[in-house]
């Protein structure tokens, strides 16, 4: 069992203040991509809650379920996301989307399946489907920080 009072822990913020800060631009310049190449704010909360989700990241599903409810998801889906296919909660854009975060965040379990390449493509152009995949990288890299550093969850507040 893990916890996060084991002993405090490096910020990568203020010690790799350039890194940090290239990491940062990334991730807005992939984000405005993404709304540009037409994929919805909804979908893109989706997809960073389900990677972090499977990666076991608290303070990226604290701050990501709240913005999420704050642009107006409800509870029930966010309840059932880690079960969306067992749910008729989500669209068939929302599935494939789901698909293909499990696909690359799981990477090493198989890889990214032709079957779920096919079905992304099915419901995405190709220009969103690339930004999803670095919508998909870059929650993935921010859950390794925060896990490594053991950000703490409970602290966010949305953005109005």
């Amino acid at each position: 069992m893990t916890t996060t009072e084991s002993f405090p822990r490096l910020k990568l913020s203020e010690l790799t203040p350039k890194v940090y800060s290239a990491m940062g631009r990334l991730h807005a310049t992939a984000e405005e991509a993404a709304l540009q190449a037409g994929l919805e704010h909804s979908l893109l909360e989706l997809v960073k809650i389900r990677a972090s989700q499977i990666n076991g990241c608290a303070f990226c599903i604290d701050m990501h379920t709240l913005d999420a409810r704050a642009a107006g998801e409800t509870e029930q889906r966010l309840y059932a996301l880690n079960a969306w296919e067992e749910t008729p909660f989500f669209s068939a854009r929302e599935r494939a989307a789901l698909a293909l975060t499990e696909a690359v965040t799981l990477v090493h379990d198989g890889h990214v399946g032709d079957d779920v390449y096919r079905a992304a493509l099915k419901e995405f152009s190709e220009a969103e489907v690339a930004q999803l995949i670095w919508a998909i990288t870059v929650i993935n890299a921010y859950n390794r920080i925060a896990i490594s550093t053991r950000m703490v969850p409970g602290h966010y507040t949305p953005k109005a």
